[in-house]
């Protein structure tokens, strides 16, 4: 799988962070990613096992997320997509949910011209119902205009988001759409999904040592990789990232196949 314009020929690309120097030694930027996925998970654990109350692990998060952005940039990943807020998380307690949209809105004003400076190109990827608050929705469609001719990377930022609410919603349009049941093949389901030009992601990360998609992309990962860590979120960087990656590059991807 190619590089589509990213970490480049010649010497080991390097990134200047704010602490040190990260180096891609072992990384072929010929077969880098084209998507990445992350299920962000660790952040009420991060924060308890500090004696915090679980909101202080979602504001720790940020820098764990957008240390990410910045790996994915430095690598030349075309798409990240991260699982920020699922369909079954309204389940948590009042308060943590209320601080959680706050906190994304907050987050979105924060960081949209610091991202559309770097050209990415910000999506969202979910159910907009009447659970998400409209100044969080105003804010989302602001981040989508901003950005929206930006290519370098697409984020996508999976919020209210379920993999079966997904696939359920595209059979939905299906139906709505009068496709005849013969006429129902991955191509039509595909086409009617929250981004049809989405690309498949080839390499998806869980943090915190859990060993579950939870409802992440169910249709897209059917032949992604998948990569575990036992590093929280929070604390969670590109070096990190690049290890996946290096992870995901000793793996022979046969997609169903044998080896010729």
């Amino acid at each position: 799988m190619g590089n589509q314009g990213g970490a480049g020929a010649g010497a080991p690309a390097r990134w200047r962070g704010t602490v040190a120097d990260v180096e891609l030694d072992g990384i072929d930027p010929r077969r880098v990613p084209v998507h990445i996925g992350c299920v962000m998970d660790g952040n009420g654990r991060w924060a308890r096992k500090r004696g915090l109350p679980r909101t202080e692990g979602h504001g720790a998060g940020e820098e764990a997320l957008f240390d990410a952005v910045e790996g994915a940039l430095d690598l030349g990943t075309r798409w990240l997509t991260v699982y920020a807020f699922s369909t079954e998380n309204w389940k948590r307690p009042v308060d943590e949910v209320r601080y959680l949209m706050k906190f994304n809105e907050s987050l979105l004003l924060r960081r949209r011209d610091e991202l559309n400076e770097r050209g990415v190109r910000i999506r969202f990827a979910g159910r907009r119902d009447w659970r998400v608050p409209r100044r969080l929705l105003r804010r989302m469609d602001e981040a989508l205009d901003l950005t929206a001719h930006n290519r370098t990377m697409t984020l996508t930022i999976a919020f209210n988001y379920g993999g079966r609410a997904e696939i359920v919603d595209a059979v939905r349009r299906l139906v709505a759409d009068g496709v005849p049941a013969d006429k129902v093949d991955e191509k039509a389901i595909r086409s009617r999904m929250y981004l049809p030009d989405m690309p498949d992601p080839d390499l998806v990360i869980r943090t915190s040592g859990e060993f579950r998609i939870s409802n992440f992309l169910l249709w897209e990962l059917a032949y992604s990789e998948l990569v575990f860590t036992d590093v929280l979120w929070p604390d969670f960087r590109r070096a990190n990232l690049f290890e996946a990656v290096r992870e995901y590059q000793r793996r022979d991807r046969r997609y169903g196949g044998l080896d010729v």
